[in-house]
């Protein structure tokens, strides 16, 4: 995985609550097993007429092209619906690091930093005032201070992420990596237990 540390980019305001996993990643595209590849079907039925991928959807926030960047801002109760990973697949092969909304399914939060994408958890004000700016403006999300600015504007809020995922994402680490990190302590401790 990529670390994450700071980000400031443009966003995509997908003005949609109760988004799930579904429409995030429609299951007739579920058949890989590798985690590339599906950020070409993300929203898939959103963005495309009767699914034929030369007749995009103008009024779909991905096909205009005034919007883009590397955070994903939803409306409430995103990904919710089935357990799937390959939702947070999709979001990060697409090109997104960070997701932000007012509540996120459990399940999807837990498969977003597990897959290297920071699920942001703001205010319904503050997600508000995100959608109020304009496409040229951007967001500045600093998970070391864990915060969230509007760079416009310069409101800013604090979001709350587990330790453990915070350090992995810092470092770049998935689940192993972080226990490959800790090798030599790991073997210190066990040369002790003998």
């Amino acid at each position: 995985m990529q670390s994450l540390q700071k980000l400031t980019s443009r966003f995509v305001p997908l003005r949609i609550e109760n988004v799930d996993t579904d429409q995030i990643i429609p299951a007739r595209f579920l058949k890989a097993t590798t985690k590339t590849g599906f950020g070409k079907n993300l929203f898939r039925d959103w963005r495309y007429e009767n699914d034929d991928e030369t007749k995009p959807k103008a009024d779909f926030v991905l096909n205009q092209p005034q919007y883009g960047g590397e955070i994903l801002v939803a409306a409430k109760n995103f990904g919710c619906g089935s357990s799937r990973e390959h939702a947070a697949w999709s979001i990060q092969d697409y090109g997104f690091k960070v997701v932000v909304s007012s509540f996120f399914a459990d399940i999807f939060k837990n498969n977003a930093l597990n897959n290297g994408v920071l699920p942001v958890t703001v205010s319904d004000a503050f997600l508000q005032e995100i959608f109020a700016v304009g496409a040229d403006d951007t967001l500045t999300v600093d998970l070391e201070a864990q915060t969230i600015t509007i760079n416009t504007t310069g409101s800013s809020e604090k979001f709350e992420i587990n330790s453990y995922k915070k350090t992995c994402l810092l470092n770049g680490y998935d689940d192993i990596d972080y226990l490959l990190n800790m090798k030599a302590e790991i073997e210190a401790f066990e040369q002790t237990r003998k």
